[in-house]
This record gives structure tokens, C-alpha cells and sequence, in this order.
């Protein structure tokens, strides 16, 4: 798989000028094929194995469902992107480039190919935040009920950390 991987890659370089997309360099479309590779592999895998389980999948997905795993998909990619507790998970990718509000960083990625592209992956939220609702959407495919609570919990955490900056804002303000 790896080769077919690389041959594809190789053909998206060609085919896009990949040396002339990014001033630099810094963009790595191979990494990037690859990336997408392993995303789209694990989803068709997830797909394929859930309908030979003869799982059914759900007819629809409740509102209530809906937002916490909306709201769970914000908390994680935060966690995984930009809390200090998870930079070294981050760390063999990404470089500190400074802090934000909280407890919170902003890294940036370092490396070339897909040691780089992984670096970009894991410093942006809003690209992590795919990942994570795909993970979750398969968890409630395969384990609603465990999958429920672990949405529930990080839709915790996510609705105590907006009133923790609400009420430091409100602080602000008094002591202005």
C-alpha cells in the first residue's frame, strides 16, 4: 500500500508542479497525499467492516446527539491542537512559536515531506477537527452509548472553559 501511496503522490507532484505551489517549498503535497490516504484508508476500512458486521448504521442522528458531538469535536481539536498538557504529542512535529490566553500554545509545524505535513495537521484545529469527527461518528456508529458519554464529558469541559473566559472577561470589565 505504501508503494501505491508514494506512486500516487509522486503523480499528484507531477501533475500539480508541486516545486512551484508554495514559495519555499514548505508545502508538502506528497505528505499531504499521504495524509489523506491514511484518513480515507481508515474511514473505508471503518465502512466496509461495520456493513460485514451487518451493523446497521443509524437512521438519523438526534439534534441533541448532534451538537455534543459537534460542541466534543471543538473540545478535542483544542486539546489536541493548542492545549500545553498534549504539546508532546505534538512536540516531534511542531516547534513553540508562543502562548495564547488559558493554558493554550500556538505551535507551528517544522520538517520537511510528512514529517511536516503532520506538523500542519496537529497545529491546526480546524484540520484536526475532521479527524475527530470522523473518529466519533464512528464511535457512535459502533458504541453509542460509551461514545454519548465521552461527548458529554468533553462537551463539559468545552461549555466550562467559554464560562471560565466569560467570567474572567466580566472581571475585566470590573476591574476597568
Amino acid at each position: 500500500m505504501s508503494g501505491a501511496m508514494d506512486q500516487a503522490a509522486e503523480t499528484v507532484g507531477r501533475a500539480t508542479g508541486a516545486d512551484e505551489y508554495s514559495e519555499g517549498g514548505e508545502v508538502s503535497l506528497r505528505g499531504l497525499v499521504t495524509l489523506a490516504g491514511v484518513y480515507a484508508g481508515g474511514v473505508g476500512a471503518f465502512a466496509w467492516r461495520t456493513r460485514a458486521s451487518g451493523r446497521q448504521l443509524p437512521e438519523r442522528v438526534p439534534p441533541l446527539d448532534l451538537l455534543l458531538m459537534g460542541v466534543a469535536t471543538y473540545r478535542s481539536s483544542r486539546l489536541l491542537t493548542k492545549d500545553k498538557v498534549t504539546s508532546f504529542l505534538r512536540a516531534p512535529f511542531t516547534r513553540r512559536a508562543g502562548s495564547l490566553h488559558g493554558a493554550e500554545v500556538m505551535d507551528e509545524p517544522r520538517g520537511h515531506g510528512l514529517h511536516r505535513s503532520v506538523g500542519e495537521l496537529l497545529a491546526c484545529p480546524f484540520c484536526v477537527a475532521m479527524w475527530v469527527a470522523s473518529g466519533l461518528t464512528m464511535g457512535y456508529v459502533a458504541a453509542p452509548r460509551a461514545t454519548r458519554l465521552v461527548v458529554s464529558c468533553l462537551s463539559t469541559v468545552a461549555v466550562s472553559d467559554w464560562l471560565q473566559y466569560a467570567w474572567s472577561l466580566t472581571q475585566q470589565k470590573a476591574e476597568d
